[in-house]
């Protein structure tokens, strides 16, 4: 990192510098700032927006599907889900080939809630595009792959 001049705090030790999971961390930091400021409006999170997504592209899938798809586990996508249903964004069902597991589905407000959400996404894509050229983006997110996939 560049420091400005005069200011000793933005200075980081060599050994530091060159600690990849470090930068990680402060990229990360900065894509969530940012993401949450684009979404304080919708009141919706990162989470909660992938739920929704993930529901309208796969409708009447498991709850047990969508927390292996997301790499949630249970308790955390069940709490998801049931904000989500709370605040009319879902639906649960039962599956028609496993009695003991819930589907889910989108409802109208959901949609909504989603087309919203997908306009935020664009903004914040388009921010965060707006550091890199076209291949830069195709490169870092091959990397990025092959630290979570």
């Amino acid at each position: 990192m560049t420091a400005k001049p005069g200011d000793d705090d933005a200075h980081l030790p060599d050994d530091l510098e060159a600690v990849v999971g470090f930068h990680i961390r402060l990229a990360h930091g900065a894509v969530y700032r940012h993401f949450t400021e684009t979404f304080a409006d919708l009141g919706l999170t990162q989470k909660q927006v992938s739920v929704l997504w993930l529901v309208e592209s796969t409708p009447g899938i498991a709850q047990t599907g969508l927390a292996a798809r997301l790499q949630m586990d249970r308790a955390t996508t069940m709490a998801i889900v049931n904000r989500l249903q709370a605040r009319g964004y879902l639906l649960r069902g039962k599956s028609r080939d496993d009695g003991r597991k819930q589907t889910l589905h989108l409802t109208d407000a959901g949609r909504a809630a989603l087309a919203e959400a997908r306009r935020a996404i664009e903004a914040h894509e388009a921010w965060l595009k707006s550091r890199y050229t076209p291949a830069e983006v195709r490169t870092l997110i091959e990397l990025l792959s092959r630290l979570h996939g």
